[in-house]
């Protein structure tokens, strides 16, 4: 999808692209499937802010979306129309089946309206169909892969991403990440053929400070723009260095490159690190 880049008539504009959205074939999303999405601005249960740098934004509403298809064995379905989706960088696809019954799934790149897909254990490998990993060749781009069975699609959601198929060995597959890890997934859970839509979402320039705003996203402050009170980057003249101490976060704890990977029981599932280590270290 080509990006569309504006006349510098202000600073705001100089630098901002946007996406064309030819792909889009309708504005509105399907009533049945939205729900209201109510904003946290980052809060917990309690009020307190547990993720910073959040808050404000526009309104908007929540599309259900089907990452099992699990529960549609079987039963052939009809792309509707490919629609954007604020809550994701991805665009999503309507489909409807032949019992009647609308979903919204994630759009892979390349699909069109009217595209018959279909969810099964051993469905033809083609753009949009949802199979099982053992019956996908090796070398095939996959997305929305299911890391335990019938959990529904985890890895491979975001604009562009693309898993591909390695090898199929015992009870397991192989299965490459987009950042070069290499992980063992069971051979039989689901994944989809293609890759994500909207390969040029990394292409956009989001161009002033105000466009974020509308995102949810508040501004950033660094720590070394601080007071010493504020930060442990604090303090100093003019633009100081942090110095001999290693980089932390605003409490004190060690930040930037430290490992807070605690799932070590899953290590074995691991064959390459996305660091390109033969196995991962922690």
């Amino acid at each position: 999808m080509p990006v569309k880049k504006f006349r510098p008539t202000s600073p705001g504009r100089r630098q901002m692209s946007v996406l064309t959205f030819e792909e889009v074939t309708r504005s509105k999303p399907e009533k049945s499937l939205i729900r209201i999405l109510k904003k946290n601005s980052g809060r917990n249960n309690e009020g307190t802010i547990t993720i910073r740098h959040r808050g404000g934004g526009s309104k908007r509403m929540y599309r259900m979306m089907d990452f099992k298809r699990t529960d549609k064995l079987n039963i052939e379905g009809k792309v509707t129309s490919i629609e954007y989706d604020p809550n994701r960088t991805s665009f999503v696809m309507l489909v409807t089946y032949r019992d009647g019954e609308k979903r919204y799934h994630i759009a892979p790149e390349g699909i069109k309206v009217g595209t018959k897909i279909i969810a099964a254990p051993k469905a033809k490998i083609k753009v949009g169909n949802h199979t099982m990993l053992k019956n996908i060749p090796v070398g095939y781009s996959i997305h929305n892969v299911e890391m335990h069975e019938g959990k529904g699609g985890q890895l491979g959601r975001s604009a562009g991403s693309a898993l591909r198929m390695v090898a199929v060995e015992g009870d397991h597959a192989q299965v490459a990440m987009p950042s070069g890890e290499i992980r063992m997934i069971r051979k039989h859970c689901f994944a989809t053929i293609g890759q994500v839509s909207n390969i040029d979402h990394n292409n956009i320039n989001i161009g002033k400070a105000g466009r974020s705003r509308y995102m949810g996203r508040r501004p950033k402050v660094r720590g070394t723009a601080m007071n010493p009170v504020d930060h442990p980057h604090g303090g100093g003249e003019g633009c100081s260095p942090i110095g001999l101490k290693h980089p932390k976060t605003p409490w004190g704890l060690p930040a930037l490159g430290v490992k807070t990977r605690r799932r070590h029981y899953t290590d074995r599932m691991i064959i390459r690190d996305r660091r390109f280590k033969n196995k991962i270290t922690e």
